[in-house]
């Protein structure tokens, strides 16, 4: 049974940063694409970023330059790192993994999705 958590949500004033964090189990990360959405108040979940079983990233142009994704095989993992945060970037931020070889860029390229997390970005 695939289970995906993620970590390290909270609030943050504007220009500050964060770190996410993904951790799967029940499922090699390294062999499956992995991504990062998200979802403003009263707006449709937007893709941010993901990470390719082939190792290509891949970022909507509102966070490129400002988020890196990363994936820690050894650990199961996968990383957001978002800097110079933004209010806008106010979201829940979801997980998701995809079994097929399309890397994900949109909704329809994930199979599984964690629960979500918080993140406030403070004007």
């Amino acid at each position: 049974q695939v289970q995906l958590v993620e970590s390290g949500g909270g609030l943050v004033q504007a220009g500050g940063s964060l770190r996410l964090s993904c951790a799967a189990s029940g499922v090699t990360t390294s062999m499956y694409n992995m991504g990062w959405f998200r979802q403003a108040p009263g707006k449709e979940r937007e893709f941010v970023a993901s990470f390719s079983w082939t190792g290509n990233t891949y970022y909507s142009d509102s966070v490129k330059g400002r988020f890196t994704v990363s994936r820690d095989s050894a650990k199961n993992t996968m990383d957001l790192q978002m800097n110079r945060l933004k209010p806008e970037d106010t979201a829940i931020y979801y997980c998701g993994i995809g079994e097929s070889f399309i890397a994900i860029r949109s909704d329809a390229e994930v199979d599984y999705w964690g629960k979500g997390i918080r993140v406030t970005v403070s004007a």
